[in-house]
């Protein structure tokens, strides 16, 4: 059931009391790697975590929420999304060290960023996260991963906020984690940051980071509109290798393109809507199964409703 749009009042009053900080109606292409997606009712970026509690407090319990920092695991359909959509990235921007092999990092922090700072700080392995294109908080929600590491093996702690505004510290042992899926003992609860455990690494550079970029940049269409990899890889196998095996390089559907580069991606090439893009990934998972009989998961995240 699509959800009621929200009391007109209501909207109206948030955009008085947090002024500048809330928007109305505001496109969510601007907020998506894929650079599509239509409106959210109120999109919100936040001071600090206080503000945000204030906010979440605000709002009715029954109102939609969505989370975001850098969009880059996200597709939002061309009608946009009902509710609020509160946007992490500027805002919770902390990133410190705590110890000899113990990091801080608040959830709006890119990863890449976390890749560099380790460097600095001789600690590893922590390279890996500059493959994935998002905040912490996106890769704490999926556990993501890049050149065969992974997030939550780095996780310690993690801080939370839930819907009353309520901030608490978990353990990493409360969570249930596989690869690209993450399970949170209360539904509901948002990431706000996290303590990350690394080993002190003599001698680690730039170089390291760098060479995996380039590797990346040789295999992926980095610099192009994607959302990174689309599926999941199935056991045992890469979901890249069934898609060009069953020769889906370079299939189009308006403006979205099947990577000739690498089939795992979907690429917008300009004038690409949403619907374009979901109706391809359809496409790509409906052909890998009749082919060969496995199905594809998404590893991005569809939400919001259809034009």
């Amino acid at each position: 059931m699509t959800p009621a749009r929200l009391d007109a009042a209501l909207r109206m009053s948030l955009q008085a009391k947090f002024a500048e900080r809330v928007a109305l109606d505001e496109p969510m292409s601007r907020h998506t790697s894929w650079h599509v997606g239509g409106p959210a009712e109120i999109f919100f970026e936040p001071r600090d975590r206080a503000d945000l509690a204030e906010f979440l407090r605000t709002l009715p319990a029954d109102t939609p929420l969505w989370w975001v920092g850098l969009g880059s695991n996200l597709l939002v359909r061309d009608g946009g999304l009902r509710g609020a959509v509160i946007s992490l990235h500027g805002a919770l921007s902390e990133l410190e060290r705590r110890g000899d092999t113990e990091v801080w990092c608040e959830a709006g922090v890119p990863c890449a960023r976390i890749a560099r700072q380790c460097v600095k700080w001789g600690l590893g392995p922590a390279e890996f996260f500059a493959g994935i294109p998002g905040t912490l908080g996106g890769a704490l929600a999926m556990n993501a991963g890049a050149f065969g590491g992974e997030t939550w093996r780095h996780v310690r702690n993690v801080e939370v906020i839930d819907r009353s505004g309520t901030i608490r510290l978990r353990n990493a042992s409360e969570y249930r984690v596989s690869y690209r899926h993450v399970e949170s003992p209360l539904e509901g609860e948002a990431f706000l940051g996290a303590t990350l455990h690394f080993e002190q690494r003599q001698g680690v550079s730039n170089e390291a980071i760098r060479d995996l970029l380039v590797e990346r940049k040789q295999k992926q269409p980095i610099g192009e509109w994607s959302c990174g990899s689309v599926f999941t890889n199935p056991p045992g196998d890469h979901a890249a290798r069934l898609i060009e095996a069953a020769g889906l390089k370079g299939t189009r559907i308006g403006g979205a393109l099947v990577s000739p580069k690498h089939a795992n991606f979907i690429v917008n090439e300009g004038e690409a809507t949403a619907a374009d893009l979901e109706q391809l990934i359809h496409r790509v998972r409906d052909t890998v199964v009749q082919r060969f009989g496995i199905h594809l998961n998404t590893e991005v995240r569809i939400v919001g409703e259809a034009a």
